[in-house]
């Protein structure tokens, strides 16, 4: 019962950050293309700075950083921090947290890394810069992916939700292991062995229980600093942070149910009065309430309470901003050659192919050798149909790109290429999943 309220959770939230992500989305492309893009491109070059004294945190390499740059190094290492605390609580508790749960996820999510990356580098023009986003179609937004699948409500098998959204969980953690590996610069060896105690730090407090929330979140930005002057992408720190959040409880926490059951059967009735329904309560039961107040929080782990207080501020602030700074792409210098040619259509054919390819093959044939079954309540055409919404990219499609191609001489003509492949691609995705989702799915729930 708790997982599956867990699960329920999740998708209400990825559906409801989908539509504003949407919304951005729109704005975006419509401010590239209207008399305000010169404005528009400037702005997010401005510099950013966060000093103490003769110290900015918002500087790499000695240089103070960008808008953009703290959007996408900063405020994505928060966001990478939410989905390390996700994975975690999944592993845990969720749907990774046994073999017989995770293996179809994760075997779905291994096809549908490594077909989209074949598929790419076999259509992709044989130039060294362009090759450098092999791993663009390697995502699936789970927001946008769960937030199409929500159209079809109650006609959706519960298997099959469960499935989407632990392949997401799945692909996102592949895709840490990938930037992490391959996107990283010349490596500073002082501020790593810095980081490297940072992060040495973080398992000691983890292995103490220190319960504390600012302490990890006040290692975690000295580590990201230092990780970001490492050469090692900084929003890996997050992930890190995530994983040593302890996500149990401290021993004894059957004391605490106790004493909330003792302060809640004691608890007199509250007498309402006067015009606005003021409770008057006495001191003792505001002392009761207090305590029962005091017990549950902690009963909660520091891993719950801090994914929860995230949530909010990444699905409604950090992602729709990134979008809102990261999908601007003129048009006006761009040709209809740039969707059937070079990035472009090397990214389409990744995310709608690859994506479609990969999941599905790699879960016929475990299926089919009898390693895993089909997910509760499905068919093979049902779960084809949702095999396809992995093909919708975006969010982390096109931060890979931008850590593929921004820092190319070249890089803002292949860096728009590859953005347009992007969404077209997820479109493309999601449009066909819906049909084949419309035809496929039992008309009624």
């Amino acid at each position: 019962m708790t997982h599956n309220y867990s699960f329920k959770s999740m998708v209400k939230k990825y559906v409801n950050s989908s539509a504003v992500l949407i919304i951005c989305t729109i704005f975006a492309l419509v401010l590239a293309n209207s008399p305000l893009k010169e404005e528009f491109f400037s702005f997010w070059n401005s510099e950013v700075s966060l000093s103490i004294g003769e110290f900015n945190l918002f500087s790499h390499n000695g240089h103070p950083m960008t808008l953009i740059q703290v959007i996408n190094d900063f405020l994505m290492a928060i966001f990478f921090l939410s989905v390390g605390l996700e994975i975690k609580r999944e592993i845990l508790v969720g749907e990774l947290s046994s073999a017989k749960k995770a293996m179809l996820p994760i075997i779905g999510a291994c096809g549908g890394m490594l077909i989209p990356v074949l598929f790419f580098w076999l259509t992709c023009p044989n130039d060294p810069d362009m090759l450098r986003g092999v791993a663009i179609p390697m995502a699936t937004d789970i927001a946008f992916s769960l937030g199409v699948l929500s159209i079809f409500d109650k006609r959706v098998p519960i298997g099959l939700k469960i499935f989407l959204a632990a392949l997401a969980v799945a692909d996102d953690l592949g895709g840490i292991i990938v930037i992490a590996l391959f996107y990283s610069s010349t490596i500073d060896i002082n501020y790593l062995l810095l980081a490297a105690a940072c992060v040495a730090i973080l398992i000691i407090g983890n292995n103490r229980k220190i319960m504390s929330k600012n302490f990890y979140l006040v290692t975690g930005i000295v580590l990201w600093y230092l990780m970001l002057n490492s050469g090692i992408h900084s929003t890996i720190a997050g992930v890190i942070v995530a994983f040593c959040v302890p996500g149990s409880l401290r021993r004894g926490a059957v004391r605490y149910i106790e004493r909330i059951k003792e302060n809640i059967s004691g608890f007199n009735e509250v007498h309402i009065m006067g015009k606005h329904h003021t409770a008057i309560l006495t001191h003792e039961e505001i002392h009761k309430l207090k305590s029962i107040e005091s017990a549950a929080d902690k009963l909660i782990s520091p891993l719950q309470e801090l994914e929860d207080r995230l949530h909010s501020l990444i699905s409604f602030f950090i992602i729709p901003l990134f979008a809102f700074a990261n999908v601007g792409i003129d048009l006006s210098v761009m040709s209809i050659g740039s969707i059937f040619g070079g990035i472009g259509l090397s990214v389409i054919i990744g995310l709608v192919a690859g994506k479609f390819v990969g999941v599905f093959t790699f879960s016929w044939a475990a299926i089919k050798l009898g390693f895993v079954q089909l997910p509760q309540g499905a068919d093979w055409k049902s779960f084809a149909s949702v095999c396809m919404l992995c093909g919708i990219g975006l969010t982390v499609s096109i931060f890979i790109a931008d850590l593929s191609y921004a820092a190319l001489g070249s890089g803002t003509t292949l860096l728009s290429e590859a953005k347009l492949g992007i969404l077209c691609g997820s479109l493309i995705s999601a449009i066909a999943g819906c049909l084949l989702l419309n035809r496929f799915l039992p008309k009624k729930a």
